[in-house]
């Protein structure tokens, strides 16, 4: 892991907390728990974790409404959830997919099968982050493609426009009466050039910003590859 994690344990199993807050701060995890639905709402809020490992049957909100709530507002509802469950029922797993949980573990649970869970959704978040960023990009290149073309042929046609002035002025030469006039417009079309320009400037100055700013939290995608396909075991090292 390249950053420190912060994971967000929602258990009104004291027993289980305390399991969580061991084993994971000892594997570098930012720990933070939470004894019922309603504190760990309150602990989303304020702790805005990578990962919530929440139980599904608790006291005030159950893991079902907290799941329903978390996914329903846009600040939270990317947040990757794992719920745990002493049912092993096929309909609840089911109903905990379709609500947006990333990952069902029924309890008794083996903590190296947790851990390998939690490190497999952390991973496919990152790779779709990645994947979001990367498309933001394309997007990018391809406004900008279109402002270019478009501000193109903008130049292409104010330049016809001074060549035809400038010809003007060639053939009427400075005595004509309509050389001040011809100058005048001449001066208005290379204003309107340098105004295009200056836009396309701009454009592309503001399209670089915003590639930087997406590229800041880009990964390589071979060190990406890496990280998907490294095996469960290495997570234990």
């Amino acid at each position: 892991m390249n950053t420190r994690k912060k994971i967000l344990v929602i258990d009104d199993e004291t027993i289980n907390l305390e399991f969580f807050d061991v084993m994971l701060s000892k594997l570098g995890f930012v720990v933070e728990m939470a004894e019922n639905g309603e504190d760990g709402l309150e602990k989303v809020k304020k702790f805005l974790p990578d990962l919530i490992i929440l139980d599904n049957i608790m006291p005030k909100i159950s893991g079902w409404e907290l799941t329903k709530i978390l996914k329903s507002d846009p600040k939270y509802q990317e947040i990757p959830i794992i719920m745990l469950s002493a049912l092993d029922d096929v309909k609840d797993k089911v109903e905990g997919f379709e609500m947006g949980v990333d990952d069902y573990i029924t309890k008794p649970f083996n903590f190296s099968e947790v851990l390998a869970r939690i490190r497999a959704v952390l991973r496919n978040r990152e790779l779709y982050a990645q994947i979001v960023a990367r498309e933001s990009r394309l997007s990018l290149a391809e406004e900008l493609s279109v402002d270019m073309r478009q501000n193109v042929g903008d130049f292409v046609h104010a330049m016809d426009e001074l060549d035809e002035t400038i010809a003007q002025i060639n053939s009427q030469g400075k005595n004509s009466g309509n050389f001040a006039a011809l100058l005048n417009a001449l001066q208005e079309k290379t204003q309107v050039v340098r105004k295009n320009i200056a836009g396309l400037d701009a454009r592309i100055e503001r399209t670089m910003t915003e590639w930087e700013n997406l590229k800041k939290n880009e990964i390589g995608l071979n060190i990406l590859e890496k990280q998907i396909r490294r095996p469960a075991h290495q997570d234990m090292e």
